[in-house]
């Protein structure tokens, strides 16, 4: 069935600034992006999104819509694939499909994992790791793990793909499953527990710690200490630092010791910035830490307050904490902030997709203007 998955307009308010830069349905969460997880169900995918990134994800010619933040399952494909012409699946007030316009209502009786909010794709991030691990290994053999110095605890929970290679490393799967993606890399002294994912073609550094609950996406590197966080591929943690209970987006770098606070002080629960409010709005958890959107970038020994908001394109640099929301094409840190213009933005872009073999094209350019002009309104300094 072709179906395009759907921007719900308030979610996708409340999950900025990583949808800024991408359809709701693009966001990962586990080891797969919701698309890409609607794909492993058997669905030829397409997008309804804002006309600025339509040209990048494009639409599909169906009358059949479904809800982007929906996470799948056998029980809701089940149901969308039952869905007679014009009738709408929904739970409660929550609309979970439409096919044609929509005019009977069919109630979803069972449980679904919708993502509504940036932390919940790292709270629920173990849990979904569990769904697309048995949906991508499901009738098939794991590549063995042939390294002598290699010490493997849950190896029945363990899979690794074509091309994945693993050198003296711990791996205790007993508490979650292990994803080693294809191309991927576990260096030497690595200390890895489940859950966790390693994307197609990423790496995991010498001496890393990774504590559990995380993704590392396609073609991104880890090191230092990481803990229930999710890259979302083409970024860069590579070095020592501690990184916990955040989310970082695409084509980011974080330098040398960069650190996340993800718990405050007297343990009180975590606010964090909220687009569609323009305010800092209450999470309900006591670990939260770093929400970075896509390009943005900050130097060695960047400390990074409970609770921070980075907007896309952002380079943050300097002593002491910077404010705990930093506007997009924010250039500086805790001393102020200047504009990062968009010609030098392109120039940093151009180098980082350059190697990676990738292009910065002008779809990538229209966007970023578009996002440029649409934040503006937060670059407070530049109206002074």
């Amino acid at each position: 069935m072709h179906i395009n998955l759907f921007d719900p307009p308030q979610i996708r308010e409340n999950l900025l600034p990583f949808t800024f830069t991408r359809p709701v349905a693009c966001i990962r969460v586990g080891i797969l992006t919701i698309a890409e997880k609607w794909e492993k169900y058997g669905f030829h995918i397409g997008f309804e999104t804002q006309d600025y990134l339509g040209k990048k994800f494009e639409a599909l010619p169906t009358n059949v819509k479904v809800n982007g933040a929906l996470c799948p399952s056998k029980e809701l494909s089940e149901a969308i694939l039952a869905l007679s012409a014009n009738t709408k699946l929904v739970s409660g007030d929550t609309v979970l499909a439409v096919s044609g316009n929509g005019s009977e209502e069919v109630s979803f009786e069972g449980a679904f994992r919708m993502i509504n909010q940036p932390w919940e794709i790292f709270q629920f991030n173990k849990e979904q790791i569990e769904a697309d691990f048995s949906l991508i290994t499901k009738g098939r053999t794991s590549q063995p793990i042939t390294d002598p110095h290699t010490v493997v605890y849950g190896k029945e929970n363990v899979f690794l793909e074509e091309g994945a290679t693993i050198r003296a490393a711990i791996i205790n799967a007993e508490n979650g499953s292990v994803y080693i993606g294809k191309n991927a890399h576990v260096h030497e002294g690595a200390i890895i527990s489940g859950a966790f994912a390693l994307c197609e073609g990423a790496h995991v550094n010498m001496g890393a710690k990774i504590k559990g609950d995380s993704t590392v996406g396609p073609h991104s590197k880890v090191g230092g200490e990481v803990s229930n966080s999710v890259i979302f591929g083409f970024s860069n943690k590579g070095h020592d630092g501690f990184l916990g209970n955040s989310v970082i987006g695409e084509w980011c770098n974080l330098g040398a010791d960069t650190n996340t606070s993800n718990l405050k002080n007297n343990y009180a629960p975590v606010k964090l910035w909220n687009y569609a409010s323009e305010r800092f709005v209450q999470t309900g958890l006591q670990f939260c830490g770093l929400m970075m959107g896509d390009h943005a970038k900050c130097s060695i020994n960047t400390m990074f307050n409970t609770g921070t908001v980075v907007g896309v394109g952002s380079n943050i640099f300097g002593a002491g904490f910077p404010k705990n929301f930093i506007p997009s094409f924010s250039w500086g840190g805790s001393s102020g902030l200047i504009t990062f213009q968009p010609r030098k933005f392109y120039e940093v872009a151009e180098a980082v997709m350059q190697r990676r073999g990738m292009t910065f094209d002008d779809t990538e350019k229209e966007i970023i203007d578009r996002i440029f002009e649409i934040t503006t309104q937060y670059r407070t300094w530049d109206k002074k």
